[in-house]
């Protein structure tokens, strides 16, 4: 959905077992407080690295208990109410927590016994303090660059000023700033290998497809640092997902979920981590596993939750999409949504599986309710809807015989979505628009054209098989037989433990022997 908050993810995922029994990895914070409350308050940091807000809160609400006048245990309470990647801040609720240590900046300094103490506090109040958030996001961040820059060699300080030029992007990939924080994490992440924050952010500034090489180390790394993190399992899946490793990509969020290979106990219920499991397994062309996953979610209580629609619709969309499959339940039902935003999604869903049946009436009502949220919103808060209804209309034109229309709306949606900085995870226009235009392309008889365009859409979406696909036949219509060939081999590599009824399976079996 569009610019959906990702926090939602994470602040569900509270853990069972006491955090003293937790594997959270390893830091050096040194503070002033007693050392039960330290205990705590490092424990608070770790989770806070992982982005495990409630179970940091808990932390440092214990920590302030055991020593209330330990200043930076407030500080961490404080820190756990804003989300930098995510764009999330609740100002009222960090001002309040900050109070309880004293009422005023000024008198919250004097109870800070060191400079180094005091220097994290000011930051802190920054970050808290007068003006929008933006404002206050690159105030605070130019505040942690002071605190870096005096204290070189405290890790805590460079890590936190990381990942404060992260959050100056306010929720998108600026990546000039995101390469520089990368290297800030790097460089902490070479000498403390078992940091979370190190691994983590190092992941977060390097998670699209052209920089997403540099940080397998880190995503191999960080699973292992931070086991009992459930976001830990699930942030590797950033680099995996970039580079198109997709066995990795589902073995990160089943262990993000906390469940097990469908046909077991996962754990019900929708979300961030099934998004990117039930998308995994699409991808290997394990639709059946893709289905329990939808299925689950599908069948999971609430279903008037807001996030968990957007989840649920979300999924439901690239199933379809990739699975093929345009009749049947998933294709023809629609979750329920009061949102616009979703609705929109929905009836994406339904719309373009309705076209790719040729039921033309069912795919331009789907089209109006999309294109009535495109228009009914200003682009800046929604950078995808437009896109999709672009899509959807071009299929409805594709039907119509209105060919060279249908063309022009896809290179329309693929210039729109080229302009988007790559996405956090799994597609957010759910076809990817380069790969559609292909597909268009290759029915219309222009397959060096359509070549180009599977190329683009690989280059934004590595190891995509439907892109892959479509790769594979351009190059056999130009007589490239030996490249198609080689581009079969590999996706037959990445369907080597696809369901055997897999559409395209027999063909790409047919086309790899040619090689």
């Amino acid at each position: 959905m569009p610019k959906r908050p990702l926090a939602a993810l994470s602040l569900l995922a509270a853990l069972a077992l006491p955090a003293a029994a937790q594997k959270l990895g390893t830091l050096d914070f040194p503070t002033s407080g007693t050392a039960d409350a330290q205990a705590h308050f490092v424990t608070g940091v770790l989770y806070l690295h992982s982005f495990e807000y409630p179970s940091a809160l808990k932390e440092f609400r214990e920590a302030e208990r055991i020593d209330p006048q330990f200043a930076m245990a407030y500080w961490g309470e404080a820190m756990t109410y804003t989300h930098p990647v995510w764009d999330q801040q609740d100002a009222a609720a960090a001002r309040a927590a900050l109070a309880k240590l004293a009422p005023t900046p000024a008198a919250r300094l004097a109870k800070a016994p060191t400079d180094r103490e005091k220097a994290y506090l000011r930051a802190v109040d920054i970050l808290y303090g007068t003006g929008t958030k933006p404002g206050r996001d690159t105030a605070y961040a130019a505040a942690m660059a002071d605190v870096a820059a005096k204290y070189p060699r405290d890790a805590e300080a460079q890590l936190f000023y990381a990942l404060a030029l992260i959050g100056l992007s306010q929720g998108d990939r600026n990546i000039p700033t995101y390469l520089r924080a990368g290297a800030i994490a790097e460089t902490v992440f070479v000498h403390q290998p078992d940091h979370p924050g190190a691994a983590h952010y190092v992941i977060h500034a390097y998670d699209d497809p052209a920089h997403a090489a540099t940080a397998l180390s880190a995503a191999r790394a960080y699973s292992k640092i931070a086991p009992d993190a459930p976001h830990a399992q699930h942030m590797t899946s950033h680099i995996f997902l970039a580079l198109g490793l997709w066995d990795d990509v589902v073995a990160a969020n089943i262990a993000a979920t906390g469940g097990h290979m469908p046909g077991h106990d996962m754990k019900t219920g929708c979300g961030h981590y099934k998004e990117w499991l039930e998308y995994g397994y699409l991808q290997l062309g394990r639709l059946r596993d893709a289905a329990f996953v939808l299925d689950r979610c599908w069948d999971a209580p609430p279903k008037a939750n807001v996030s968990g629609v957007e989840s649920l619709a979300g999924m439901r969309d690239a199933y379809i999409v990739d699975s093929r499959q345009w009749t049947g339940r998933f294709a023809t039902e629609e979750p329920v949504s009061t949102d616009p935003a979703t609705q929109a999604y929905v009836a994406f869903g339904t719309g373009y599986a309705a076209a790719m049946r040729h039921d033309l009436p069912a795919a331009r009502r789907a089209l109006e309710i999309v294109e009535r949220d495109a228009k009914t919103k200003p682009a800046s808060s929604d950078h995808y809807t437009p896109i999709l209804a672009l899509e959807l209309r071009a299929l409805v034109r594709l039907a119509d015989g209105d060919t060279a229309r249908a063309i022009a709306d896809v290179r329309s949606a693929a210039a729109l979505d080229d302009a988007l900085p790559f996405p956090f995870g799994p597609p957010q226009t759910i076809k990817p628009p380069h790969e559609l235009l292909g597909e268009f392309l290759l029915a219309t008889h222009h397959p060096a054209d359509a070549r180009t365009e599977f190329e683009l859409a690989l280059a934004r979406t590595p190891r995509r098989p439907a892109a892959l696909i479509g790769l594979a036949q351009a190059q056999s219509a130009l007589g490239e037989e030996a490249k198609a060939a080689q581009t079969y081999t590999l996706i037959l590599q990445i369907w080597h433990i696809a369901d055997p009824d897999l559409p395209d399976l027999e063909a790409a079996r047919t086309g790899a022997a040619h090689e």
